[in-house]
């Protein structure tokens, strides 16, 4: 049987323990992976107790604790704390999720906690979304149009506009794209459920008039084809969207055109 290894610079060992105060009743262990390329040391595992008498809901809310009380080095992103800008996308309990909708209390025993998996890391819990960004922007993520601008806005009825939801809403926050097996195989070549689902955003629109152009330029055997179906993406979006459903309907528009 063959036997696989990590490269010994690839290996996670383990890390400092934090302890809760003495006299906390209400302990829960957040294990957190950290990674400082500064120091050229392997990742590790630290673990933080924590007192959730003393903590906010979230897993999001721990995070701030641990970096305003705990260990101020920790690194990790977020921004409005609403649940709406995508920024503290990570992977929680084995699940890819944004800090700032996850409960404490959904996770049971310690909760384990690591940066989007398959992602060049940063820093600790900060991947490296540069290429990702990079493909959301070759599928030219805005309104394109050969018809002169109207003295107003551009019209819709409702049942147009209908054809937009679920796709709008998505927040680029990439863990469908890096929960998804053919983007960890094909990441360079594959485009990945989220930039699809934000291409299809445009060729839903009713408004928009490069439909042409932009299926040409999704008509590929990696951008778009890669893509097998296996549902890891709407499995795991936190905000309830479908990807897979946006992919096929792609898929269709090219075989429709035919």
């Amino acid at each position: 049987m063959s036997k696989f290894t990590l490269p010994k610079n690839s290996k996670v060992g383990a890390g400092k323990t934090h302890k809760a105060p003495a006299g906390a009743k209400r302990v829960k262990s957040f294990k957190v992976y950290r990674y400082d390329p500064e120091t050229g040391d392997n990742p590790r595992m630290d673990v933080f107790e924590i007192d959730l008498d003393q903590c906010g809901p979230m897993v999001l809310d721990a995070l701030i604790k641990i970096k305003n009380e705990v260990d101020t080095s920790l690194t990790f992103r977020r921004s409005c704390r609403e649940g709406v800008c995508g920024s503290c996308s990570m992977n929680i309990d084995g699940t890819n999720t944004l800090a700032c909708l996850k409960f404490i209390d959904q996770v049971p025993g310690e909760v384990k906690i690591y940066p989007l998996p398959h992602m060049a890391v940063i820093k600790d819990l900060v991947p490296d979304l540069t290429h990702a960004y990079a493909q959301y922007r070759s599928v030219q993520p805005w309104l394109q149009t050969e018809t002169p601008a109207p003295d107003r806005e551009r019209l819709q009825s409702e049942g147009e506009r209908a054809k937009l939801e679920g796709l709008w809403e998505c927040v680029l926050c990439f863990c469908c794209t890096t929960s998804c097996p053919s983007y960890w195989w094909q990441g360079e070549r594959y485009l990945g459920p989220a930039v699809l689902l934000q291409a299809y955003r445009w060729l839903a629109d009713s408004r928009d008039e490069k439909t042409g152009e932009r299926l040409d330029q999704l008509e590929d055997p990696f951008k778009l084809y890669r893509c097998h179906t296996i549902m890891n993406c709407t499995n795991t979006c936190p905000k309830g969207l479908n990807p897979a459903k946006a992919i096929g309907e792609i898929k269709d528009m090219i075989v429709d055109r035919r």
